[in-house]
This record gives structure tokens, C-alpha cells and sequence, in this order.
């Protein structure tokens, strides 16, 4: 079997699955790019607490986690089977003090990029939560244990926004503030270059990393992507962009 590549794909707002924009036909191209998987294992930055937990259920649920959005995001489903015998796997793989969630479903950091790489939902998937706990080098050691997956014909997805400060946004903004553009540019070489402890030590890029975002939420899914990768993997970039001057939409596929 084929070793999978891994991939980080930066989801932006839920509006972009309504909207069929750029950042929709980048997620698309990404899966054109890639072998087809035989199951697909999500990092979110929407499952984030204090705790590893991986969902089990084998008909997993579309959470529709915001709200404020039009009706017709609400009616957006997303029905792909559950992939349980991956989910106790990724038990075996994390050790003891993980957990399996039956109840989990997907929430949209998980759906709305998969809705637009893999629209048959035909593909097995699960979910491991984002441990808030972790420090920056815990979440790329994470990572580390998953790669064996690789092998398995398991695609490894990990989904957030490399910069993501809501409190900076700027609506009326196309790109990016510059010290947004730095910092997804720093993250950029390091994964280029396969330095990914530049990654895990992202304060090494200087003020634009106290600006980058508040909280790992959204960022350490990059750092699980990165542990299950290898540094002398290829690298392939898709939307990369800053938008509202302070979100990125940089995504990979390393491998």
C-alpha cells in the first residue's frame, strides 16, 4: 500500500463551503492531488479541551458548531461513514489516558474541507481532539505516533488557520495585515524546508508570533500534521492567502 502524504488545510470561515470561492476549489484540487484514501483521520481545531479523545461512532454526525450564519449553511450535511476500527487504532497508537468518544460527531473544521475534497462522502472518517494541555513540541510528538497510519492508507488531516485572531479582523480587508503575512511566511519556509522545530518554536519569528493568534486552537493542528510527516517529504501549497487581515488560508500536502 502506498504511503499517504499528510495535509493541513487552512478551513477560514464556514461561509466558504455556500460561497464556492477560491479557497473551495484549492480543497478540491488538494484531493485531485492526493491517492484516495482508504479512511481519513481529522485533527480539528473545532475539538479542542483538556484531554486526547477520538471519536468512535460509526454514523457520525454534521455538528453545526456557530451560529449567526444563513439558514442554507445550517442545511449543509456532510453523512460519511465513521471509521471505528481507525478510531481504536488511534487509541493504540496515542497510549494510555486516550480516550474513544462514541457520541462525536464532525464538526465543521472536519466537514467543510471535506465537503469540497471528497463531496461523495464516501470515506471513512474520525476525529482526534486538539489537547489544550500540550505544549507546542507535545502536539508535534502527538503527531509523531500517528504516523504508522501513513502506511495504512490512512489520510492524516489537520485543520485550522496557521494565523487566526478574531479579535483583529477586519471584514472589509481582502488580504492580510503585513505582520500576518510574515508570520504564514516563516511558517511557509520552515515546512518548505522541513525545519519543523522553527514550527514548534514559532517564537523564534519574532513580534508577528504574539500576534498570530490568542490561542493554539487553531495552530497546533499544523503541529500534529507536521509530526506525522517526514522532513524530507515534498511539499505542495494551496491558498495561500491571508484574508480579513488577520486569518490564513495556507494549506498543505507534505509527502
Amino acid at each position: 500500500m502506498k504511503r499517504m502524504p499528510v495535509v493541513f488545510a487552512g478551513h477560514g470561515s464556514p461561509m466558504n463551503i455556500v460561497e464556492q470561492n477560491q479557497f473551495t476549489r484549492g480543497w478540491a484540487a488538494m484531493a485531485e492531488a492526493l491517492p484516495k484514501p482508504e479512511a481519513i483521520l481529522c485533527v480539528s481545531a473545532h475539538w479542542f479541551g483538556p484531554w486526547d479523545a477520538v471519536s468512535e461512532t460509526g454514523t457520525p454526525e454534521t455538528i453545526h458548531d456557530f451560529y449567526g450564519f444563513p439558514e442554507e449553511l445550517y442545511a449543509v450535511q456532510y453523512p460519511a461513514p465513521g471509521a471505528p476500527d481507525l478510531a481504536r487504532r488511534t487509541v493504540s497508537l496515542m497510549g494510555p489516558g486516550t480516550e474513544a468518544d462514541s457520541r462525536r460527531g464532525l464538526d465543521h473544521g472536519a466537514w467543510s474541507v471535506l465537503h469540497c475534497m471528497y463531496p461523495g462522502a464516501d470515506i471513512p472518517v474520525c476525529q482526534l481532539s486538539v489537547n489544550a494541555g500540550n505544549s507546542p513540541m507535545e502536539s508535534y510528538l502527538a503527531g509523531q505516533k500517528l504516523s504508522p497510519l501513513r502506511e495504512e492508507g490512512v489520510l492524516i488531516l489537520g485543520s485550522g488557520n496557521i494565523v487566526h485572531n478574531l479579535s483583529l479582523v477586519d471584514w472589509n480587508r481582502s488580504g492580510g495585515y503585513p505582520w500576518a503575512d510574515e508570520f504564514d511566511g516563516y511558517i511557509r519556509a520552515a515546512v518548505e524546508e522541513g525545519r519543523y522545530d522553527a514550527a514548534v518554536n514559532y517564537d523564534a519569528a519574532g513580534p508577528s508570533a504574539r500576534r498570530a493568534f490568542s490561542s493554539r486552537d487553531h495552530y497546533d493542528p499544523l503541529l500534529y500534521t507536521l509530526g506525522a510527516a517526514d522532513s524530507g517529504d515534498p511539499v505542495r501549497i494551496f491558498n495561500s492567502e491571508r484574508v480579513m487581515g488577520s486569518l490564513s488560508m495556507t494549506s498543505y500536502i507534505i509527502g
